[in-house]
């Protein structure tokens, strides 16, 4: 790539892998000035020799990694959807053109970007990802159980979230087993236990950060959000200095982070439940939901409330102050 060539690009598109990546150059009219594919070293060096421009990328694996270094080298980062990316593809998809379609899409005035995580954030996110991973194969260990030992006559009861106590009772039935059957379960239940122990150590893990992260102390001010639920926005969500001009808040859908949806929605049940439980609710807005509209809809609508404001202490950094009738 010559001097000159460098000079020229506004805008330079990579189609990130593990080892070749490619690239296209384009400058301020939107033209192609070159492609070329890249390995790893070959292709931090470009970043580093590339006067300052717009990389842009699609936001996937080890995107937000070379958006840091992009950002080091003194670039400025567009990290885009995938989805938002594939209306831009040309026919005969290979690496380059998909490099070409990452340009295209980064042109556009209005095309909506993924804020840049630093490492702190993804180890975070890493935290909750792992976490989810083995309370899904607690419950794929436990509901193996249950189906092998169906066979034999003996129904346990959904027992998911305790992995020790669904243990206990799973030995108290063996005795109406046969042995090489209750040999068989007997690895699955240390399975269960081993992996029960290590979300135990996550759950701690993710509340002791939440007492060191002052955002997340500030977060747990509002009824409904937990330790859980303050670290998983802090992990998920985007800053809101990464955003300028203005704010539009819209619902929460299912094409947002889906672990801070489902977390926000527990949390909003637990406060109805707690304002059914004291027979009132301090909340009028809430009372008169209650009263007309069904029990998980109002979840969802008090979610989506939780969420605002959540945005809206985060933005003036404020605890959360309860409105109450005038």
């Amino acid at each position: 790539m010559g001097d000159k060539t460098m000079e020229n690009i506004h805008i330079l598109g990579v189609d990130l892998a593990k080892r070749t990546f490619a690239i296209c150059g384009a400058d301020k009219k939107s033209y192609v000035v070159f492609r070329q594919k890249l390995t790893r070293p070959q292709f931090q060096k470009t970043l580093s020799n590339l006067p300052p421009c717009i990389i842009a990328m699609e936001a996937c694996g080890s995107a937000h990694h070379w958006a840091r270094v992009a950002q080091a080298a003194g670039h400025e980062v567009r990290l885009i959807p995938a989805q938002y990316v594939k209306a831009f593809v040309k026919r005969h998809k290979n690496d380059a053109i998909d490099a070409e379609a990452i340009v295209e899409a980064a042109s556009r005035p209005s095309m909506q970007t993924v804020a840049v995580k630093d490492e702190n954030q993804q180890a975070q996110g890493m935290i909750f990802r792992t976490r989810e991973m083995f309370v899904k194969q607690r419950t794929q260990l436990i509901n193996a159980v249950r189906a092998h030992l169906t066979e034999y006559g003996i129904v346990l009861p959904q027992q998911r979230r305790n992995g020790r106590l669904f243990a206990k009772r799973c030995r108290s039935e063996f005795d109406s087993a046969p042995e090489i059957v209750t040999s068989l379960i007997e690895i699955y239940l240390k399975q269960i236990e081993a992996v029960d122990v290590e979300v135990a150590a996550l759950d701690i893990k993710i509340k002791k950060g939440a007492l060191k992260n002052a955002e997340a102390r500030r977060l747990q001010t509002m009824p409904g959000v937990g330790p859980m639920s303050a670290m998983a926005i802090q992990a998920f969500c985007p800053l809101p200095r990464t955003f300028g001009g203005k704010d539009r808040l819209g619902r929460i859908t299912k094409m947002g982070q889906r672990d801070v949806r489902k977390l926000l929605i527990i949390g909003a049940m637990s406060v109805i439940s707690a304002s059914e439980r004291k027979g009132h609710c301090e909340d009028p807005w809430l009372e008169r939901m209650l009263a007309k509209r069904p029990r998980m809809v109002v979840a969802v609508a008090l979610a989506n409330r939780m969420a605002r404001r959540l945005w809206a202490m985060m933005t003036k950094e404020r605890d959360y102050e309860i409105q109450v009738v005038a």
